[in-house]
């Protein structure tokens, strides 16, 4: 094959993707928005070192509630420390426990759902009343109790916001697989002599994922809000780490009328975040569900 087909035979396969891109974004604008905007969050956390201006953790009295100025974009908290800077390694902070929290309560749902089931009868029936009482609570009060047996701290809160998500995916994932189970190639795979775990995780989870990865775009959003809650509570992320729940509880009431600043740029930081990660899988759900997709 000559360099000059390699180039043509390129040509076209690149057209394609950029013709299907376009077609995505008229037919999703607000999805390709929203990603655009979680691409953007996961880029600063990954570059909070090179694009903060200033250590997040830096104390000058000197400056204390210093409104947004050329040295302080966005001004400076009652420590001096520059909102800036703490608001791009908060983000870190968000999306670590935004994403583990998600990917690890609704991967525990999945499989479990699925479990549940394929397996059906006397388990699936116990199985079904345990996640009854689990969802029988709220998402913060079920957090706020985890918090308050573990403790606060990072490791704490992604527990606290995991167990939640586990029985939500649960639920979902295996309406999807009661389905499958009757399925005939399921059939084949026992006539085969397969296992039951090999059934579970190779022909049955890989047919339920569109509901899980919609799940999991959406329970990122509200991870992120949750440590946010318990953080604003005191039960999170504790100081000195820069987490947007801390920062609104070290200025929202104290200095809201003095200093605005120090409590709106974190909120807007939140609400844009959960606003993304929602609209996100909102698009993400039209995209994957056959029914609501555009012909």
């Amino acid at each position: 094959m000559t360099a000059t087909s390699t180039t043509a035979d390129a040509a076209p396969n690149e057209k394609s993707i950029l013709q299907r891109l376009g077609r995505t974004a008229r037919r999703q604008p607000l999805g390709v928005i929203s990603g655009a905007m979680i691409v953007a969050m996961v880029f600063i956390a990954v570059f909070a070192p090179i694009i903060a201006p200033i250590d997040p953790l830096q104390i000058n009295f000197a400056d204390q509630l210093v409104g947004p100025t050329s040295t302080y974009l966005l001004g400076t908290d009652e420590l001096g420390r520059d909102i800036l800077s703490r608001l791009i390694y908060g983000s870190r902070t968000a999306l670590l426990i935004g994403f583990v929290s998600a990917f690890v309560g609704a991967g525990i749902g999945l499989v479990l759902g699925v479990t549940s089931a394929y397996l059906g009868g006397l388990f699936d029936l116990l199985f079904q009343r345990v996640m009854d009482v689990f969802m029988a609570f709220p998402l913060i009060i079920m957090a706020l109790a985890i918090v308050s047996v573990f403790g606060a701290g990072t490791g704490n809160v992604i527990i606290a916001i995991t167990i939640p998500f586990i029985p939500k995916c649960a639920r979902v994932v295996r309406s999807s697989a009661l389905a499958l189970r009757e399925l005939p190639y399921i059939d084949a795979a026992r006539a085969s002599g397969f296992s039951h775990a090999r059934i579970i995780l190779v022909h049955m989870v890989p047919n339920v994922m569109a509901p899980f990865l919609i799940m999991v775009t959406s329970f990122v959003g509200q991870a992120i809000l949750l440590e946010a809650s318990l953080s604003y509570l005191g039960l999170g992320v504790q100081e000195p780490t820069a987490a947007w729940g801390l920062m609104l509880r070290g200025g929202a009431e104290q200095f809201f009328e003095s200093a605005p600043w120090v409590a709106i740029f974190p909120g807007l930081a939140i609400t844009l975040a959960v606003f993304a990660f929602n609209l996100f899988g909102d698009s993400l759900r039209d995209a994957l569900d056959p029914k609501l997709r555009s012909i």
